[in-house]
């Protein structure tokens, strides 16, 4: 498992996945350090997309921070 969540930049991505899923809630995106693989699950199935499509979103996300685009 690769370690595509960083805990230093949560909020952020936090607040781009509720941008583009504007449907789900804080509750269903909280982060727990060290329980990556609960939100890769748990994204997969809030947004019906696979493992692969969830890993690279996130790790879009995080390596573009600055950048507010989705």
């Amino acid at each position: 498992m690769s370690n595509v969540v960083s805990t230093a930049n949560w909020d952020k991505i936090k607040t781009k996945i509720k941008r583009k899923y504007n449907r789900l809630t804080d509750e269903e995106l909280v982060f727990v350090p060290g329980q990556e693989e609960d939100l890769i699950n748990r994204l997969m199935k809030l947004i019906n997309k696979d493992r692969n499509y969830v890993e690279f979103m996130l790790s879009k996300m995080q390596s573009n921070e600055a950048n507010n685009r989705l």
